[in-house]
């Protein structure tokens, strides 16, 4: 992606000069004529490097490389005449460096390419802790063989950095989570992890998040903006409720996962992405290719890797608890006064209920019982709420034979295997390790015809 500058000068005649030559040596430029203004396009924005002019009308530049610099901008300072008290000062206040007018522009653009390296390291240090953290904090999805398998999957996933992911599941049972694990796990931690959810948004509105919008591409564009898949630029995009993409939009998407390329609402020039993209939805994709509501093309393209994650309710026992356990360490950093271990009756009251809401439902509710807990030693039953303990509460029931026939193990196996791939039987045959022909006798021997088909 190019380099990207705003350029805050009261003086017209400069911002042309200026945007004119940064442009020229293919940076992306926005300008301002004053520090109000230049403040709020910084916000909207977020440019490499900001170049400001020391003397302008209302808020001096004094007053704006403070609010910048606050904000985490690397600021070049500009002024028409040298005064080394002042150059000191806005060095001491966080300005990368002090140039005079007229500058030397071989100079300026040496000055403005440390800087930008400078945020750039510093952005790459910021995503490597944060990923390092979730590394740490994220130990894994379960300890149950369901779940244990699906972590491996994940690892398996993350170790490829740029295959396309589709997760699938009922609403709540923590996709976002396992998005973000992929990406923490994958050689794109270093870089930015981006998600929107895609439910509920206007086309127009939507189009100008993902992809961004020229200045007065519509009625409220008043300048330009970057889109969600330029933000993710060697990291990784998380579409939600993919499902819910507007149709008009989906041919859009569907250009940018084959030719990793698109263009600006309103622009004309193609921008190129490195972006890993993982979707989720809580519907049936193959229904709404039927229904003729999504792309056929694009949802074989979204699932090049399909992951089905488990509702709660079909979980075992130790991975719902394991859950409550990381949720309250987690909390524990935001409720200081509160408990970090659940009493046995508290626990047995969590393992029992069969969880409709999934994992947002769990995380809420420990999140309130433990706002009523503040001060206890323990988490207790009576902290949750009295719905979780009703006679009507419904229960979880996750029983199972302790030892299945091999019939019944390689019945189980085809079956996920078939569905993961979406029903197609040669991609499934190819990791079963067996012919096409004798995939189809066990489909038929054991009445699997219409998995993975909807």
């Amino acid at each position: 992606m190019p380099r990207s500058i705003l350029i805050i000068d009261d003086d017209p005649a400069v911002l042309g000069v200026l945007t004119k030559f940064f442009q020229r040596k293919g940076w992306e430029v926005s300008s301002a004529g004053s520090g109000e203004d230049g403040v709020r396009l910084y916000e909207a924005q977020r440019p490499d490097v900001v170049l400001l002019d020391l003397d302008l009308p209302g808020l001096s530049g004094r007053d704006i490389l403070d609010i910048l610099v606050s904000r985490g901008a690397a600021v070049v300072m500009l002024t028409g005449h040298a005064e080394v008290e002042v150059a000191v000062d806005a060095m001491q206040s966080g300005a990368e460096t002090f140039l005079t007018k007229p500058v030397n522009f071989p100079h300026l653009e040496a000055v403005a390419e440390r800087a930008a390296e400078k945020v750039e390291l510093r952005r790459t240090n910021e995503m490597l802790a944060r990923s390092m953290a979730e590394r740490t904090e994220s130990t894994g999805l379960g300890t149950s063989p369901m779940m244990r398998d699906l972590g491996r999957q994940v690892d398996l996933l993350a170790g490829s950095g740029d295959t396309t992911a589709l997760l699938l599941g009922e609403s709540g049972t923590g996709k976002s989570f396992i998005a973000q694990m992929i990406h923490a796990r994958s050689p794109r931690a270093r870089s930015p992890f981006v998600e929107i959810n895609c439910a509920g948004l206007q086309a127009t509105f939507l189009d100008s998040e993902l992809f961004g919008h020229e200045r007065g591409a519509f009625t409220d564009a008043k300048e330009m903006k970057r889109g969600l898949f330029e933000v993710a630029d060697r990291g990784t995009l998380f579409l939600d409720e993919i499902g819910d993409l507007a149709p008009e939009l989906q041919p859009k998407l569907l250009k940018v996962l084959e030719t990793r390329s698109f263009r600006r609402l309103g622009g004309t020039r193609e921008m190129q992405v490195d972006v890993r993209l993982i979707a989720a939805t809580n519907r049936d994709l193959d229904a709404e290719v039927r229904a003729g509501r999504f792309r056929e093309d694009l949802f074989y393209r979204l699932s090049v890797f399909p992951l089905v994650v488990p509702p709660l309710r079909e979980r075992s026992r130790e991975d719902v608890l394991e859950l409550a356990h990381r949720f309250l360490r987690e909390m524990a950093k935001r409720h200081r006064n509160s408990p970090t271990e659940l009493s046995p009756k508290a626990l047995e009251v969590l393992g029992g209920y069969a969880w409709p809401g999934n994992v947002r439902e769990l995380r809420n509710v420990l999140e309130r019982a433990l706002v009523l807990a503040a001060g206890a030693e323990r988490l207790e039953p009576e902290h949750l709420p009295p719905g979780l303990k009703a006679p009507g509460a419904p229960r979880a029931s996750r029983e199972e034979p302790s030892i299945l026939s091999l019939e019944e193990v390689e019945r189980r196996h085809i079956e996920r295997t078939l569905f993961l791939l979406a029903g197609n039987r040669t991609a499934a045959a190819d990791k079963l390790g067996i012919s096409r022909s004798t995939l189809h006798t066990k489909i038929q021997q054991y009445g699997l015809e219409a998995v993975g088909r909807g």
